[in-house]
């Protein structure tokens, strides 16, 4: 669908100018949240650490909990998209209804979230890119691949929103033709566990008592689902957005799912043994990541080595979805001088309407949050944990407004109608726990770096943002859900 004079309209009730180039239909509003949510890239990432943690009863039972749970906090996501259909997404949900302080902190939240989310799925692509290559898979060979990974993100993402929007609906595909390959190939092709197996509750690294192993291990789907907020942030260049980038949010969850239980579920029957599926290791003595050494002990050296190749393609789409998103939530921020240098970041690009500072900001602080965390597993639950919170800060805001009677929720063409405020409180109270559950030990050094972040935040907004950032021109008359 052709984007509509209309859009443009609603767009200046907000006080901005249609800058940022509106090529995207619904399709590919929904693919660049799917893409980055990328089922390939967290299913083989951290099934291993789900594996060790919880067993298979975590892959049976903990993907479901945590898909429910987030459906509930992305309906509730969606809701505010529609009231407040910008690039600002989160940020200005925040601000309209808590005010500049609220919008703040949760943009830089977002920020730092995908910053971190950014750095673990490039690393994680540049460790399965090289084996390809013949090179080993040495600290500083994955480093270098990580960072012309970037590079190249950085590249395609300048070039233009319509290229960036051809490559998601691509990877939609290459996402939902991989699973399905790998769920047939186990099943009718490789020796599986019978269903009993599914739910046997095996911690291999002597954590206990097992619940809190398996809490801790929820982690590996809780990465996953992050990122559907690209939806939002894209609302300025998605045609029709109140209603296309609402659907967006929600079927980018559902939809990954349905697929990643599926895909989940095929590869613990291929387990052949859980002790060789974590200690597996190449010629050269690297790890090899659980879920490829159960599919090579299932079906062959050749089929994991596709898996990988698979995997490796998820990821590069995940992180070129994943700049896309970050860099939009940086210009809505510069756009309302809510950065350092914000004349510089709310630059757009005229010749591809794209917002190039933003876009090479994200990549630089990539590469640095790579270097000083040193592991995916921190960087993966820091970006978790980060993103939650600016998730749970609007809706938190969204569930006061409710009760105070505001008319906010009229504004949506996508709505939760009576069931909104249970929703809401859901989706806090959830994410208050797993954020809790996130940072605990061996994870202790992302909620310190998080809690680092968050005083370097207050610290700069009391002796400098306080007296000068004002928070974006329309919700100064739109606090608490007023038009």
């Amino acid at each position: 669908m052709l984007p509509t004079r209309s859009d443009a309209q609603d767009l200046s009730r907000f006080g901005y100018a249609q800058e940022l180039l509106r090529g995207m239909g619904g399709f590919s509003n929904f693919a660049i949240s799917f893409s980055i949510i990328s089922i390939l890239t967290g299913a083989v990432t951290l099934y291993g650490y789900g594996l060790e943690m919880g067993g298979p009863l975590e892959m049976t039972i903990g993907w479901p909990i945590a898909t429910i749970f987030t459906l509930i906090l992305a309906a509730s996501m969606a809701e505010l998209c529609s009231a407040y259909p910008t690039s600002g997404a989160m940020y200005h949900w925040a601000a309209a209804l808590g005010g500049p302080a609220s919008g703040w902190f949760c943009a830089w939240l977002n920020i730092v979230g995908l910053i971190a989310a950014q750095a673990g799925i490039n690393y994680s692509c540049a460790q399965f890119i090289l084996p390809f290559l013949g090179l080993p898979a040495s600290p500083r060979n994955v480093f270098a691949m990580f960072a012309f990974t970037l590079v190249v993100h950085g590249v395609l993402n300048h070039r233009g929103v319509r290229l960036v929007a051809i490559l998601n609906d691509l990877s939609v595909t290459v996402h939902i033709l991989g699973v399905a390959a790998i769920v047939l190939a186990v099943f009718f092709l490789a020796p599986r566990q019978p269903v009993a197996f599914l739910f046997s509750a095996v911690n291999s690294n002597g954590r206990s008592p097992y619940a809190w192993a398996f809490l801790l291990g929820l982690l590996q789907a809780q990465w996953t689902y992050t990122g559907f907020d690209a939806s939002a942030h894209m609302t300025e260049e998605t045609a029709d957005p109140r209603r296309k980038a609402p659907w967006g949010i929600v079927l980018s969850v559902a939809v990954s799912g349905v697929a990643g239980y599926a895909l989940l579920m095929a590869l613990t029957l291929a387990i052949h043994s859980i002790p060789a599926a974590l200690s597996a290791k190449d010629a050269s003595g690297n790890a090899i990541p659980a879920a490829i050494a159960v599919l090579q002990q299932a079906l062959g050296a050749k089929f994991g080595n596709a898996m990988a190749a698979l995997a490796s393609m998820a990821m590069w789409f995940c992180g070129l979805a994943c700049v896309t998103s970050a860099s939009r939530a940086v210009y809505s921020l510069a756009r309302d001088n809510g950065t350092p240098f914000s004349p510089f970041f709310r630059r757009v690009n005229r010749k591809h309407g794209t917002p190039g500072p933003a876009i090479w900001a994200i990549v630089i602080a990539s590469i640095a949050a790579m270097a000083w965390s040193g592991a995916v597993a921190i960087v993966t639950s820091l970006s978790t944990v980060a993103l939650y919170i600016a998730y749970i800060i609007p809706i938190v805001l969204a569930a006061r407004a409710r009760m105070k009677g505001s008319n906010w929720p009229s504004m949506s063409q996508w709505s939760l109608g009576r069931w909104g405020m249970a929703a809401n409180v859901t989706a806090i109270a959830y994410t208050v726990f797993i954020s809790i559950v996130l940072v605990m030990p061996p994870n202790e050094l992302a909620g310190k770096t998080l809690g680092g972040v968050i005083l370097a935040l207050l610290l700069v907004y009391l002796v400098e943002v306080r007296r000068k950032f004002k928070g974006p021109a329309w919700t100064r008359g739109a606090i608490m859900g007023g038009d």
